[in-house]
């Protein structure tokens, strides 16, 4: 079964790709800075695209009591989020210092624009680690006191 991801949140990481890539060719330090921060975020948010936000595109359904067994699916992703979270994690914590050199050679040569998308995504980062993450392990844990008896094969 293939979730979707809420389309919001799909927006916002396509947005933040462009700014991104924007960025990259902003030159002198700030490109270069750049260039690392997509580094680390573009594997990052191939992960969270494929298992950590899919299981939020239930969330409508289960608010409203809707439970199918179809949903049971959505298993394989938050249980495979719930084993990679410390990767995740560790890897928002490289993406963040770099971020953080983004913002220093921003500031250095006059490019605010890059300046406020680092905090954008730094934003977007902690928005992930405090609500996204969270909503989909709880979205498995729910399915599965909601769902007793159903087995779903590992992906």
């Amino acid at each position: 079964m293939n979730f979707q991801i809420p389309p919001r949140l799909k927006a916002e990481h396509e947005e933040l790709h462009g700014e991104l890539a924007r960025a990259t060719k902003a030159g002198e330090r700030t490109g270069e800075a750049a260039k690392a921060v997509a580094k680390l975020m573009h594997p990052h948010f191939v992960k969270e695209e494929e298992y950590a936000l899919p299981p939020l595109g239930l969330l409508s359904s289960l608010s409203k009591g809707k439970i199918e067994p179809y949903m049971a699916e959505a298993l394989k992703l938050t249980d495979k989020l719930e084993a990679e979270l410390p990767q995740m994690l560790t890897e928002h914590k490289e993406i963040l210092t770099a971020l953080q050199c983004l913002v220093e050679a921003a500031k250095a040569e006059n490019k605010p624009e890059y300046v406020h998308f680092a905090e954008k995504l730094m934003a977007h980062a902690q928005t992930e680690e405090e609500v996204s993450y969270p909503t989909a392990l709880l979205i498995g844990r729910y399915l599965k006191s909601a769902l007793p008896g159903l087995t779903v094969k590992a992906a």
